[in-house]
């Protein structure tokens, strides 16, 4: 069985980070592959929540429509109209 100190257990807590954090991490990672695409000139996917598109847009931002959104509404409204 192991016996930690009091002093190792609150040094364990403090190596967590916040959901903050790593919310902000992910954004920032997401942020570099998006521009790492852009420079290696790689089509990204893009959906549009308006207009309900979904595009491919190209690094000199020329945008290829590829499809639409196929089901509108939750999953259980949808049954819902089923039954």
């Amino acid at each position: 069985m192991y016996n930690y100190s009091r002093k190792e257990n609150d040094m364990k807590r403090e190596e967590y980070i916040s959901d903050d954090a790593v919310v902000k991490r992910a954004n920032a990672a997401v942020k570099i592959e998006l521009e790492k695409k852009k420079a290696l000139d790689i089509p990204i996917v893009v959906y549009d929540r308006q207009t309900q598109t979904i595009y491919h847009e190209s690094s000199d931002g020329t945008r290829v429509e590829i499809g639409t959104r196929m089901r509108k509404g939750r999953y259980s409204e949808r049954i819902a109209k089923k039954a």
